[in-house]
């Protein structure tokens, strides 16, 4: 009797000791629900009266009933992740990704000891990444892409030997790829893509045995390729300033990142199911695929539980993928203080730039359009639809959008520096760009045109390509914007043709400002007027300051075959350290501007002289315009035009 006595003490001990773990589960739960906005009803069952949460939606349970997978992806979640995360010390998933989740990262996650795959990619996340994930010993896979995150890339997490898939890709990190790198034994997948990370790629990176896909393309690295790294499976370095040609490789060794999503998957699959044979009855098993029938969210699904029925917003735009965000008006109203004077940055023909500041900190730009604007709805639908799916470190990332009604917004990154005409075309502040800051401009102009016309997912023909459409960030890189007037084309279109020519005058090539002809010759020829003007500092519109030449391009070529080119440029420029690389830059130009388009480099050529001192230069031929008067621009009168053609004639200002 005294033993049986003894057992059933120690058997209540045990139960009521299950007991408080549950609680202390569903709690944990709870508060993760309580700062979680449920836009679609995904939690409806995570109720704290319910003391079992292994009967929660998307919640996975072992034998011993301790929650060990959290599966929320794509399930059209906004607010911010609660630290009470770091609780469930048994979780060995953690899967929030493909939502709308912002804040940042709570450092509590590096309390789970467990945890073997973390997906948190594809939201708006910002901050740093917490250094405590290098406790995450057991940790196999981390997907942190498509966020806002920034800061360097801790190097507590070069201290997780299991570690064999890591996404950064798609945020704002910066500094160095930290030189242990080389520890990751394990390691099978890199992706650190369109961040700002500098400096050499490390070379212990070729002590990677395992790596099959590798991808560092459009940061700002420099240097050379360790050799080895181009034996990996896929291998992607484009969009930096690395020297490929050494090797006679090129940057790039796959189609982009086709099959990196498979190859996950497989990993996954591989690492999860044993985990489901040893923890899963055939009871959990069964519960577990009745209640993990998903339905893959889309921003149309958001804005009908949110109430904003816009129909004018339908036009299929994902997105979780691009980090894009549907602005209420109140948001917009507070963060501009009403759209104040005091913060007003510019003016364009889509309407008024006003920088606006959100309660976390966040700074950016929100473009307005304007009742009477001669862009439009149409503009405004069409750089939405693109830019939102273009991301590099050259081109203006667009976060969001409002529309309510009549009332049409973009918003932006915030750019402090304005636009490139803001300076070269002032005379006192042209001074402040040497030549070393405007070539670095020009090269990343290049890039980004580079993307457009190459790289990108949509080959996009961007037909207004000038100065007060080139922003610099803090650092004086270039970004380009304003993508209203761009156009989409096939991979197999050499050209297109519009009977609606939009554009600025001074900037247009003359197929298109004659015959509606574009290409991406014409963004060419645009970017030869600019470096043009980038070099002498003055306008190609209303040039009049030499005697005959009615235009820049004119007086650049009459000095170009008098060999008298060093006059064109501006005299703050003209030192013996840099006039053969002004001289360069003059001729690459010329090439841009002449007036037969097949005679024009392509943007890959471009870029390619542009990043090679020893190529050799063809010499160019007449441009075009040269011996035309280029108006300056202005204002367009408020009566209706008479000419079928929309062209831009708007001051320019910086934003």
């Amino acid at each position: 009797m005294k033993f049986l006595a003894f057992g059933l003490v120690v058997l209540a001990y045990l139960q009521s000791f299950a007991a408080t773990d549950l609680q202390l589960q569903v709690t944990a739960l709870h508060e993760i629900r309580m700062m979680l906005i449920d836009n679609r009803g995904a939690l409806g069952d995570w109720n704290e009266n319910q003391l079992d949460p292994c009967v929660y939606s998307h919640i996975m349970c072992d034998q011993d009933n301790n929650v060990y997978a959290i599966t929320l992806s794509k399930a059209g979640l906004s607010g911010v992740m609660s630290p009470s995360i770091g609780k469930l010390t048994s979780l060995r998933q953690l899967a929030f990704d493909g939502n709308l989740i912002h804040g940042e990262i709570p450092q509590e996650i590096g309390n789970l000891p467990k945890l073997m795959i973390l997906q948190l990619g594809n939201n708006i996340l910002n901050g740093s990444i917490p250094e405590s994930f290098g406790n995450l010993s057991e940790l196999q896979i981390m997907d942190l892409s498509q966020n806002r995150l920034s800061g360097n890339i801790p190097i507590s997490l070069l201290k997780l030997p299991s570690l064999n898939d890591i996404n950064l890709g798609g945020n704002r990190l910066t500094g160095k790829i930290p030189n242990v790198f080389g520890r990751l034994q394990g390691l099978q997948n890199l992706d650190l893509d369109r961040n700002g990370l500098s400096g050499e790629i490390p070379k212990s990176l070729s002590s990677l045995t395992f790596l099959k896909d590798i991808d560092l393309s459009y940061n700002s690295l420099s240097g050379g390729i360790p050799l080895q790294l181009f034996q990996v499976a896929k291998y992607n370095f484009v969009g930096n300033h690395l020297n490929c040609s050494q090797n006679s490789t090129p940057c790039e060794g796959s189609n982009g990142k086709s099959g990196h999503k498979t190859k996950r998957w497989i990993i996954f699959i591989a690492t999860a199911v044993p985990l489901v044979v040893a923890f899963l009855s055939f009871m959990f098993c069964f519960r577990w695929i009745r209640r993990h029938r998903t339905v893959q969210l889309s921003l149309w699904d958001i804005s009908k539980v949110n109430e904003r029925q816009d129909e004018e917003l339908v036009w299929g735009i994902e997105g979780k993928k691009s980090g894009f965000t549907l602005f209420s008006l109140s948001q917009l109203l507070e963060a501009t203080s009403n759209f104040s004077d005091e913060n007003k940055l510019g003016q364009g023909g889509f309407g008024p730039v006003y920088k606006g500041q959100f309660p976390d900190g966040l700074e950016v730009a929100v473009k307005r359009l304007a009742s009477h604007s001669g862009q439009g709805f149409t503009e405004f639908k069409n750089e939405i639809q693109l830019i939102a799916n273009l991301q590099h470190r050259n081109l203006v990332r667009l976060l969001g959008c409002c529309s309510q009604g009549e009332d049409k917004m973009l918003v932006y990154e915030y750019l402090p520096n304005k636009s490139l005409d803001f300076f070269i075309f002032d005379e006192a502040r042209k001074a402040l760009l040497n030549w070393n800051k405007r070539l670095t401009i020009i090269e990343g102009i290049a890039q980004g045109l580079l993307y457009l016309h190459k790289h990108s997912r949509l080959r996009v023909i961007h037909r207004d390509v000038k100065a007060s459409n080139i922003l610099l960030d803090s650092g004086m890189n270039p970004k380009i914007s304003d993508f209203g007037l761009a156009k989409l084309s096939s991979s197999d279109d050499t050209e297109g043709n519009t009977k609606r020519v939009v554009g600025t005058y001074g900037y247009m090539a003359p197929e298109y400002a004659s015959e509606g002809l574009f290409s991406i010759k014409s963004d060419v020829f645009s970017f030869g007027v600019l470096v043009l003007e980038i070099i002498a500092g003055k306008k190609n519109s209303g040039f009049h300051l030499h005697g005959d030449f009615f235009n820049l391009l004119g007086y650049a070529w009459q000095s170009w075959k008098e060999k008298r080119w060093l006059q064109l440029a501006d005299a703050s420029l003209v030192t013996d350290c840099c006039t053969l690389a002004i001289m360069r830059c003059v001729n690459i130009a010329l090439l841009c501007v002449q007036e037969n388009a097949a005679d024009r480099p392509t943007t890959s050529d471009v870029v390619a002289m542009l990043s090679s001192e020893s190529m050799s230069l063809p010499e160019p031929k007449h441009p075009a315009y040269f011996h035309v008067r280029v108006t300056k621009e202005e204002a367009s009168p408020g009566a209706e035009p008479c000419s079928i053609n929309d062209v831009t004639m708007t001051t320019p200002r910086g934003r």
